[in-house]
């Protein structure tokens, strides 16, 4: 397991959960339906983020410093 993909995991992960809970309570009320979108939510993040891997680095340079 490297650190970097499990990093991008978790913060995906609080990213999803904290803007599916922040619209489940506009209304100051946690139904069952909104609990289930919100762990939903945070597990996808999770699962999807995971799986995808991390760019490899590149040895040429990018950007207004490349020649």
């Amino acid at each position: 397991m490297r650190i970097a993909s499990i990093a991008k995991s978790l913060i995906a992960g609080i990213a999803a959960g904290s803007a599916a809970a922040v619209t489940a309570a506009q209304d100051n009320v946690f139904t069952t339906g909104e609990v289930v979108t919100t762990v939903l939510a945070v597990l996808g993040a999770w699962g999807i983020t995971y799986a995808v891997p991390n760019r490899p680095p590149t040895d040429t340079p990018t950007g207004p410093t490349a020649v």
